[in-house]
């Protein structure tokens, strides 16, 4: 009878401990289970979402933004042509107008990926009005007197085509002339070898004294300070990169106000020259296959009616000065670009064109395939997480009911030492109690 008791005592105390914890730990485990799915499948909803009707609206703001700054950028750049004209003309105040004009770069090197700080301007100098270079800072040197050229000649020029010189000539005080991007091709073998587009952007102003024109200044704004406000964006992902992935579909690129590519992932879309200065051609039907063997693929969205034929709409649009998305199908997939003009003009980029535009396109088909691999990640994420806990759950409850056994003794023996056998025995009279029946 008293290991009947005894049992029962044990498995009571064992029992009220074990729900104690247990009962707890479940709920526990199952909110978190919970949260886990939900969470789980949030992310999922929110990675195989299509492009609505907002998103897109969202993305032709964010192009319209980057438009801005890009316009805002060159404004900025202007002004710095116009400061340079009151610099005391000497070299060394021309070197420490280059040396304090500097901002962030990210490149990559050593295989890292780090921040530099460069000049803006990879060239400046002071020409009179002949065309004869006096002064000329080319990658932070002073150039000596024997390297210095008449620029009036444009084969004596960097990229022995430019004409900025005679350009500057037929300007007013106070106009900036600004040429389009210029710079070496970059093909596509040397793309793929790690090459990149590095090319200018020449500001020229004139000088003017007593006796009329007195020569020009002008500055070399190096491209990549450009190509920054779209190479390190995707359309569909917040924040920024080194350099977007043009294989997606998922990409930001700019346009100039002739239609030519000016900043892409893939630099050998941009326009560019052959060593003797003259202009690689841009695809276009009766050459694509020619071209394109060489590894040669200049665009001009003007020219691509055939080979894509939604991008000329888009850049004829562009062109009128209008923003706005298109969706089109092209080669089996479906395609959206938003696109916004950039907003700077001047003689040499006049409305409504201006300096060109920005464009963001998305693969959607694409697009759609690489959230669908997000999701399923998520979800196999998810599941794992989910079996974790519940091993856990087994583990924890396997050494719970170890540890209420033993606990369950314990306080059983303690019970055992403090209660006599005695009291336990039914019917037990005390003296006291017996006298008050008699």
């Amino acid at each position: 009878m008293a290991d009947t008791k005894e049992g029962k005592r044990i498995f009571t105390v064992a029992r009220v401990f074990f729900l104690l914890i247990v009962i707890p730990l479940l709920l526990t485990v199952f909110l978190i289970s919970t949260s886990i799915i939900q969470l789980g499948g949030t992310s999922k909803r929110g990675a195989i979402t299509v492009l609505d009707r907002k998103s897109k609206e969202e993305i032709l703001t964010r192009a319209t933004a980057v438009a801005e700054n890009v316009a805002d950028f060159i404004e900025e750049r202007k002004r710095d042509m116009l400061i340079s004209t009151i610099l005391p003309t000497t070299a060394a105040a021309y070197k420490e107008f280059i040396d304090k004009n500097k901002q962030a770069l990210w490149v990559k090197k050593n295989g890292n990926i780090v921040k530099v700080f460069e000049p803006l301007y990879v060239e400046m100098s002071l020409i009179d009005k002949t065309g004869k270079e006096i002064i000329k800072i080319a990658d932070g040197r002073v150039e000596p007197k024997a390297k210095l050229v008449n620029v009036r000649d444009p084969e004596n020029t960097t990229y022995k085509s430019e004409d900025y010189f005679s350009k500057a000539k037929n300007l007013n005080k106070g106009e900036v002339y600004i040429s389009r991007v210029t710079g070496w091709y970059v093909n596509k073998a040397d793309f793929e070898k790690g090459g990149r587009f590095k090319g200018i952007i020449r500001l020229a102003t004139p000088l003017f004294n007593k006796d009329g024109f007195a020569g020009t200044i002008t500055l070399a704004l190096d491209a990549r300070y450009l190509a920054k406000f779209t190479d390190t964006i995707i359309p569909t992902q917040a924040g920024h990169i080194l350099e977007a992935d043009a294989s997606t579909g998922n990409y930001t690129y700019m346009v100039d106000n002739q239609g030519f590519v000016i900043s892409h992932p893939n630099d050998y879309h941009i326009a560019g020259l052959y060593k003797d200065g003259t202009p690689v051609p841009p695809l276009r039907d009766e050459i694509v296959d020619e071209m394109t063997k060489k590894g040669e693929e200049v665009l001009n969205l003007n020219l691509l009616g055939s080979m894509d034929p939604g991008l000329p709409e888009v850049a004829k649009d562009a062109a009128a000065g209008h923003s706005g998305i298109k969706t089109y199908k092209f080669g089996g997939h479906t395609k959206v670009v938003a696109y916004s003009p950039i907003q700077f003009y001047s003689k040499d980029f006049p409305a409504p064109a201006g300096f060109g535009w920005v464009g963001m396109g998305i693969d959607v088909d694409k697009f759609n395939e690489q959230a669908t691999e997000t999701s399923q990640q998520i979800e196999k994420e998810a599941q794992t997480w989910i079996t974790t806990v519940v091993l856990i759950l087994i583990i924890a409850i396997v050494l719970l009911f170890i540890i209420s056994a033993i606990l369950a003794k314990g306080i059983n023996r303690s019970i055992e030492a403090e209660v006599p056998p005695e009291a336990e025995e039914a019917g037990r009279h005390y003296d006291d109690e017996v006298q008050e029946d008699q």
